[in-house]
């Protein structure tokens, strides 16, 4: 039992993690790598699948922000939005890569959503930034280089 709560309280740490909460995940990773009583790749593989969730989550807020742009409430300004728009048609889909860096990557999702990134490109591209941070984080933890 107590395996299965770590691995739903690493999964639910990377899913909130990779939304616009600010949350972090990384030290639930790296406490759990270092108990050494878990396998690394499970461990890896369920904090990369949260947070590729997580920034699924913000793809399709994304996808659905355009229609509230316009009310009063909306957090963020007509020019703030038209920039961040036209920063990721500048560097397109490649830009995805950089959805693991903290405070643009989270942002980046979203804007991606806005933009109807294709969903089979959001996740190629995602998955491998989110997994590859994930597995420098769990070598450098556990000494692989």
């Amino acid at each position: 039992m107590l395996d299965i709560s770590a691995y739903l309280g690493l999964f639910l740490a990377a899913l909130l993690a990779a939304t616009i909460l600010p949350l972090q995940s990384e030290a639930a990773l790296v406490g759990l790598l270092l108990s050494d009583a878990f396998a690394p790749w499970a461990l890896l593989l369920v904090a990369t699948t949260g947070n590729v969730l997580g920034s699924v989550i913000n793809w399709l807020l994304g996808r659905s922000l355009e229609r509230f742009r316009d009310r009063r409430w909306f957090p963020v300004s007509a020019s703030g939005l038209a920039r961040a728009q036209r920063g990721y048609q500048r560097y397109g889909r490649w830009s995805l890569l950089l959805s693991w860096v903290p405070l643009i990557g989270d942002p980046l999702t979203v804007i991606a959503g806005t933009l109807r990134e294709p969903l089979w490109s959001f996740l190629l591209l995602v998955t491998l930034a989110k997994g590859a941070r994930y597995l420098v984080l769990a070598a450098l933890t556990l000494g692989w280089l």
